[in-house]
């Protein structure tokens, strides 16, 4: 559950999705109180991809533009200060965590299905307004961003998770293994860059809601479930596509007219999807077929490879002769090896930085870059520091040699080259790599380790800090939590309310139906008190038929409000199967603050007086406590 969740703790975790670069400055500037719309275009200016991007949109037909938008200045004032940041917040994060170390996640697939409910949102918002389209943008590509963020935080954990998943239980295993889902953990991700409540509200929605309520953010919720639908659509080979579109035929019809005729509104959304991933370099072509096929073809090639007493490398041939390159290649590969050739050493620096390979053999004379020189660069850089070199040379003096060995190889081979002592130094290389290779797995066996020790940590709190009946929060982590949300609220001069709930004539169930009915209407109430209360609330179960809501940034009239909702709530939706006397009711009683009054525990014991006001007169209502 997320409010048991250390967020802080998780945010401090390696590899998380952060914005970065210039994303990060606009963040930084729009909090500032001088932040204005110029030093905000001057500030984008510098990334010329972003602002290709922010013009490529404004001009797009999702965004509606009635003249064509031809400088940045224009751009950034018609899609709004806020409209920008979250647009660059999006890009960023696309951009910084296109791949990651968890094999089970499939990150190709990841952003081309994002980014086509992205699209999918623009455009659907484009006709029926919700929320602004470039607004609708970013909703979309980060709606399933918690998924991102357990595969980029704990990498082998959630990729055992992928493993044991199957249809309709990955929700579970997270919970059970991260005392968070991938839901639960995007909600909190998107407050905390200080996306608007109403993407919030609306995502919260479309993950759990099948209310027919008509709120702007249940109209959020179904054009989110819709989207996602269509996403699908453009993710999935020809066959499953069939599959796929009665269903969204069907959601077509609760949308505006020119969305009812779907195929032309989904040609048109995977047109855009497919630009769209030319610009930010998403793999539009990825399909759910290819891909499985594609991992498994990876993890059978790392399980030949664990087979093998000496692995074999991936080597790369640096020399100017065709013919020993080709033969070379040939004789390596032969005995199980993988190689890369090249002709020059400017182009063998340039493949090392795309993908460093195990081992590296270059020649020592070579034109304009020598192979001296080559190893001299890469044992001054980071990546290629450990990078296992022999030298090919024909020199044999012992002040070439010394040369050779200061620049940073580690063997050398002798020209004209034998291919068994190349082989016999190649195997001393692959003796290296094997321990450097046993070395991070104990690395990361103690990373995994320390991982699980912390989530069982994270899982006795959580159940120190829950009510096992309910599942909400108990009593000592409500306290603990008001405790926290009022040196918030003072610290940033925010308001904050407290609500507490009785069950009206909850002992009369209990003495006439017994415990277990008791019981069941006590975990039927707390599923409907949280159902209705806002994604920000902490509803808590404070003992006994006694609840606590925490408001935050919540006056008292408002609190009153929700307080209305949640009673009105419980009053509507009976718990089923039950044969009570009475229907089950709430009384509440609200209190709130104006500045540092009436203080953290004074709040609690006016929200009870005004309680018992309620529990003495009609029940079944809402009192707010006078200040």
């Amino acid at each position: 559950m997320s409010d048991e969740f250390n967020f802080q703790e998780f945010k401090a975790a390696e590899r998380l999705p952060t914005p970065s670069g210039t994303a990060l400055a606009i963040m930084q500037l729009v909090q500032r109180d001088d932040a204005d719309v110029l030093k905000l275009t001057e500030l984008v200016k510098l990334d010329p991809a972003l602002t290709a991007r922010i013009l490529s949109f404004a001009n797009s037909a999702a965004f509606g533009a009635r003249r064509p938008i031809a400088n940045i200045h224009d751009a950034v004032v018609m899609m709004g200060v806020q409209s920008v940041r979250n647009f660059a917040l999006s890009l960023s994060l696309v951009g910084g965590h296109s791949n990651g170390r968890c094999p089970e996640f499939d990150y190709r697939l990841y952003w081309a299905q994002a980014l086509a409910k992205a699209v999918a949102m623009a455009a659907i918002t484009s006709r029926e307004r919700t929320i602004a389209p470039d607004e609708a943008f970013t909703l979309g590509l980060l709606s399933d961003i918690g998924k991102l963020a357990l595969a980029s935080a704990w990498s082998d954990l959630y990729g055992g998770c992928l493993k044991s998943s199957q249809a309709g239980n990955l929700l579970h295993l997270e919970r059970e293994c991260f005392a968070v889902d991938h839901q639960e953990l995007t909600l909190l991700l998107l407050q905390d860059w200080g996306l608007p409540a109403i993407f919030v509200d609306g995502l919260k929605l479309s993950f759990t809601s099948d209310s027919n309520e008509t709120s702007r953010a249940h109209r959020l919720a179904e054009q989110l479930a819709f989207a996602e639908q269509i996403a699908r659509h453009c993710v999935a080979d020809e066959t499953d596509r069939v599959t796929l579109m009665p269903a969204l035929q069907q959601q077509a019809q609760h949308h505006s007219d020119d969305v009812s005729t779907i195929d032309a509104f989904l040609a048109e959304v995977e047109d855009q999807w497919r630009q769209w991933g030319q610009q930010i370099n998403i793999d539009t072509e990825v399909r759910w077929p290819a891909m499985n096929q594609a991992n498994k073809e990876v993890i059978a090639s790392l399980e030949n490879t664990a087979q093998s007493d000496l692995p074999g490398l991936d080597i790369m041939l640096v020399d100017d002769d065709p013919i020993l390159l080709a033969r070379l290649s040939k004789q390596l590969t032969a005995v199980g090896h993988r190689v890369v050739t090249c002709r020059d050493a400017e182009t063998a620096l340039k493949q090392l930085l795309e993908q460093l390979p195990d081992l590296l053999i270059t020649d020592w004379h070579m034109k304009p870059m020598d192979g001296v020189a080559l190893c001299k660069i890469l044992r001054q850089s980071v990546f290629g520091k450990n990078l296992y070199v022999i030298m090919l040379t024909a020199a044999e003096t012992e002040d070439e040699l010394v040369e050779a060995f200061d620049a940073g190889i580690d063997d050398y081979v002798i020209k004209p080259v034998s291919l068994r002592i190349l082989l016999a130094r190649i195997r001393a290389g692959q003796r290296l790599v094997k321990l450097q290779r046993e070395l991070e797995k104990e690395k990361q066996d103690i990373e995994r380790f320390s991982a699980e020790l912390s989530v069982a940590n994270r899982r006795l709190v959580t159940m120190a800090n829950t009510d096992i009946l309910t599942g909400l929060p108990n009593r000592r982590y409500a306290l603990t939590r008001l405790e926290q949300e009022w040196a918030t609220a003072l610290r940033y001069r925010r308001p904050l309310s407290v609500l507490m709930l009785d069950l009206d004539f909850f002992k009369s169930i209990n003495d006439t139906l017994g415990h277990d009915v008791g019981d069941a209407v006590l975990a039927h109430a707390a599923k409907i008190m949280k159902a209705a209360a806002r994604a920000t609330d902490i509803v808590c179960r404070f003992g006994g038929e006694e609840f606590l809501v925490v408001a935050t940034n919540t006056e008292g009239a408002t609190a009153v409000l929700l307080g209305e909702r949640i009673r009105k709530a419980l009053e509507t939706h009976q718990p089923e199967g039950l044969v009570l006397k009475r229907p089950v009711t709430v009384s509440v009683g609200v209190a709130g603050s104006v500045g540092d009054k009436p203080g953290c525990q004074a709040l609690v014991t006016l929200a009870d007086q005004a309680l018992y006001k309620v529990k003495t007169s009609t029940r079944n209502a809402v009192q707010l406590a006078p200040l």
